[in-house]
């Protein structure tokens, strides 16, 4: 009996051994793959993501499908995915936001943007404009500045919503300018260009594809943009370091990332994948459309080391600013 159990036990043993070979060796993927997107439908981040989940499939011969699951600024749905097994079939879109503003602006945030993720590839970056309402006194960056520094706190600035791009590159601007403004918080871009149209708020930071058919409509004035060259859309706009104000360059950017312990070969794989869906003509156009610019070199490694930049960047930018969600 003793002998029969000994055996038994090797074959068991021997069979589980076996078994995770096969795993190991089978084939990646061999079902879909989820991209989770932590934002609602509908936003530029998730209209780039669906188009990249159409982009990667014959590239990694499954369907990538893409499951949106906002809130807390993104927070959500980044830890949902830091959860996920690191199987190799779980990725997500996270941004500049979730992998470092939040960390600064939520008292606690579920996930560690180092530790629990493997960097994949950068997708894009966008700058923002600087936009005001055009009956405003002020013309331009100097004027701008020199009026709020004469009225500090009268001038209000909109966002579309506390710790994003838009709040945050405002806080920058300021921090940056020595001046001081007041935040408004609209749940959106929509609500608070209205505004801005109609003259209740007086300046915002937003992106060009949003906000440049207003400007060429008359409806408002681009003073900068926040890039570090020209955007060829708007040739005509200065970005900000022309006024001496280059720590006040700013963009908010996306990129993939899987839960750590991912397969490094399956990394290198869904890397190699994206690089290619990146210069699909589809994605030059989007990117052109949303003004957004490709992060065409940003992968491995060198994604890391740019997300722990950005952590401590705009943790200090809060802190510095006193930004806060209200």
């Amino acid at each position: 009996m003793r002998n029969i159990l000994k055996n038994l036990s090797a074959l068991t043993l021997g069979s589980l051994a076996f078994g995770a070979v096969l795993a190991a060796d089978a084939p990646w993927p061999d079902h879909p793959i989820k991209l989770i997107v932590p934002f609602t439908a509908g936003g530029v981040t998730d209209n780039t993501s669906r188009l990249l989940a159409k982009l990667l499939e014959p590239h990694v011969g499954q369907p990538v499908i893409v499951e949106n699951r906002p809130g807390a600024g993104g927070s959500i749905g980044v830890e949902a995915a830091a959860r996920q097994a690191p199987d190799g079939y779980t990725m997500v879109y996270g941004t500049q936001g979730t992998q470092g503003a939040n960390l600064a602006l939520y008292k606690k945030v579920g996930y560690d943007p180092v530790a629990d993720f493997v960097p994949v590839h950068g997708i894009s970056e966008s700058p923002l404009v600087l936009v005001i309402n055009p009956n405003r006194p002020f013309k331009t960056v100097p004027e701008l500045i020199a009026y709020a520094k004469a009225n500090p706190g009268k001038l209000n600035y909109g966002s579309a919503g506390a710790g994003t791009g838009t709040h945050l590159t405002a806080e920058m601007f300021q921090v940056v300018s020595g001046t001081k403004m007041t935040h408004v918080a609209y749940k959106g871009s929509s609500p608070a260009l209205t505004d801005l149209m109609a003259g209740s708020i007086d300046v915002m930071f937003d992106y060009p594809a949003i906000v440049l058919p207003l400007v060429n409509g008359k409806k408002l004035t681009a003073l900068a943009v926040t890039a570090k060259k020209r955007l060829t859309s708007a040739p005509d706009v200065p970005v900000i370091s022309e006024f001496g104000l280059a720590g006040a360059e700013s963009s908010s950017w996306g990129a993939v990332f899987m839960p750590a312990k991912t397969p490094p070969a399956i990394v290198k794989k869904m890397a190699d994948a994206i690089e290619k869906a990146m210069v699909e003509p589809e994605m030059v156009k989007n990117n052109q459309k949303y003004g957004s610019i490709p992060m065409t070199d940003m992968r491995d490694e060198k994604l890391g080391d740019f997300v722990k930049t950005e952590m401590v960047r705009w943790r200090e930018l809060v802190k510095t600013s006193g930004a806060s969600l209200e």
